[in-house]
């Protein structure tokens, strides 16, 4: 029987919420919930935004987000309680005895620094290796975690290596030191689908090879059932359910994960184009850097009213560069923009209030969106007031009849956004786009960072809404999936170009091209051993080319 590396009993934690204009009052996150992780296995903790998974998961290094406190329970790592440790004690066994590797790789490097020194920082500040050997083990590793040129590209700075290798670079750093735990915390979520293969095949074959134990975080079961043992299912800071990764995704016992591993794709049906589109792109090039950089090479888009265009491509491909062109925020160097057949000024400060309001949009990221100092009624009255001057009564009217057409309800309009859940706050930015009255809405990954039973809620929302409204939406998405439910027609781009364009139909039609034959067998499927005939299939592939 295998030995216990982490024992987590009944462990709680609280924080302290302090909304504007009220005494501060004590939440519960993570409610008695208990846990065990054997030597060399991988557990994977999954819930939607809010169950609690990455504070739990952060309990073994002893630490708290800002405002968080461990208020009872505890955590047993190698035999004794960190909680019981002080601050030297836990300090000593982070970064030796357990690391930890971030959602973000490009926000959790030190952009003045080279990799290297990054990589070997705390091997040599634990006194666990010298530096020639700590170096010897980053480059080995590197090699084990398919970077380029293991040898030379601990010399490069973190701005000069990709988003995929970054986070490969980071589980590196993390395995140096050779804890016996690591935490991954949403490893992969920002990364695109692409990418995102590489990089789980990568921390798979790094956990087989070293042996070390590991906390898997993510929402995403698809993701988790390729690289863990056991999963523990969360939400509302409390244990759903727990088991081996087969049980769960095979023969779930509690409704929430039946329902998660069965969430039902929408079956859209892709409308007929109308004559005439809402938004047509018309040869547009853009670059950065003076116009050296070019982001966007002769692309041509339509949009036609009440349809959505779905434009897919992993990261740098040019997705959002085209949104910020047609928001003005980059304006071409060539080419031109109709909106509702006439042509938009290039630039942001040159377009009339009327064109402002037509042409909304909504973030990937809602968290940071809004202003945690205004209740959703603020919020979502503001573009009330901005563009039609409704203020009073007349403006609270219409804010209870968006937040109905949410489906939230009137007892929203006076809470914060710290006092909403992940699907919550998108519904709220979808609600002050739709407060403008816009023809077509720019929808930039905006349902990346949720659950899938969240996402799939959000998908049919907004198709819901697409019907009342008659309003188009220009969707960005890495995930294919998503693109199944929600176009009408597909732009691939690749590099600042649009390789395969057209009805969804036609676009997810063989035979494709090579770039959308790779984006659509990239996509993770719900299935023990996806990822291993994935990567097979990638292999066979690139031998017939």
């Amino acid at each position: 029987m295998a030995e216990t590396l982490l024992d987590v009993r009944n462990l709680r934690i609280e924080a302290t919420v302090h909304p504007p204009g009220e005494d501060p009052r004590t939440i519960t996150i993570v409610d008695n919930v208990s846990l065990t992780l054997e030597k060399g296995r991988v557990l994977g903790l999954i819930g939607e935004s809010g169950a609690g998974k990455s504070t739990i998961g952060l309990s073994p290094m002893g630490y708290g987000r800002g405002g968080v406190r461990i208020t009872g329970g505890e955590v047993i790592l190698n035999g004794r309680d960190i909680l019981k440790q002080g601050k030297n004690g836990i300090r000593k066994l982070r970064g030796h005895e357990v690391c930890y590797v971030a959602q973000s790789a490009a926000a959790a490097f030190n952009p003045a620094q080279r990799l290297m020194d990054q990589v070997v920082e705390t091997s040599l500040k634990h006194g666990i290796a010298n530096r020639a050997d700590a170096e010897k083990r980053a480059i080995a590793l590197f090699r084990k975690l398919s970077l380029p040129d293991p040898e030379n590209i601990g010399r490069r700075y973190p701005h000069q290596v990709s988003g995929g290798q970054l986070q490969r670079v980071m589980t590196a750093m993390a395995l140096c030191p050779e804890p016996d735990l690591i935490i991954f915390d949403e490893p992969t979520t920002a990364l695109d689908v692409t990418t995102q293969i590489d990089v789980l095949a990568a921390i798979k074959d790094a956990i087989r090879d070293t042996g070390v134990a590991a906390l898997y975080i993510t929402h995403d079961l698809a993701v988790v059932a390729q690289v863990a043992d056991d999963i523990m299912v969360l939400r509302h800071g409390k244990m759903v359910e727990k088991g081996t990764t087969h049980q769960i995704i095979k023969e779930p016992k509690e409704a929430y994960t039946q329902a998660l591993v069965s969430v039902h794709k929408i079956d859209h049906q892709e409308k007929t184009p109308t004559p005439n589109p809402i938004l047509s792109v018309k040869n547009v090039t853009a670059a950065y850097g003076n116009g050296i950089v070019k982001v966007l090479k002769n692309v041509s888009v339509d949009i036609h009213p009440g349809q959505t265009l779905a434009v897919v491509g992993e990261s740098g491909s040019g997705k959002s560069t085209l949104a910020r062109a047609i928001t003005g925020l980059l304006p071409p160097q060539e080419g031109e923009i109709l909106f509702d057949g006439r042509k938009l000024s290039n630039r942001l400060s040159d377009r009339t209030k009327d064109d402002l309001r037509q042409l909304q949009m909504i973030y990937q990221m809602a968290d940071v969106a809004m202003n945690p100092r205004h209740t959703v009624g603020t919020i979502i009255g503001r573009p009330l007031t901005f563009y039609f001057g409704l203020r009073g009564a007349e403006r609270d009217r219409r804010v209870k009849e968006l937040l109905e057409e949410i489906e939230m309800g009137t007892g929203f309009i006076d809470r914060y956004p710290a006092e909403l859940s992940g699907g919550q706050k998108q519904r709220v930015c979808i609600a002050r786009a739709l407060a403008a009255k816009p023809k077509l809405i720019i929808c930039d990954e905006v349902t990346s960072a949720l659950d899938p039973l969240v996402a799939n809620g959000i998908l049919k929302l907004l198709l819901n809404l697409q019907e009342i409204e008659q309003v188009a939406y220009l969707f960005i998405t890495h995930d294919i999936a998503t693109v199944r439910s929600i176009a009408d027609s597909i732009a691939v781009m690749y590099r600042g170009e649009v390789v395969r364009y057209g009805a969804k139909s036609q676009v997810l039609t063989p035979p494709f091209d090579d770039y959308t034959d790779l984006l659509l067998s990239s996509v993770p499927e719900m299935e023990i051993g996806w990822l291993e005939k994935a990567i097979a299939g990638r292999k066979m592939a690139s031998a017939g080319n």
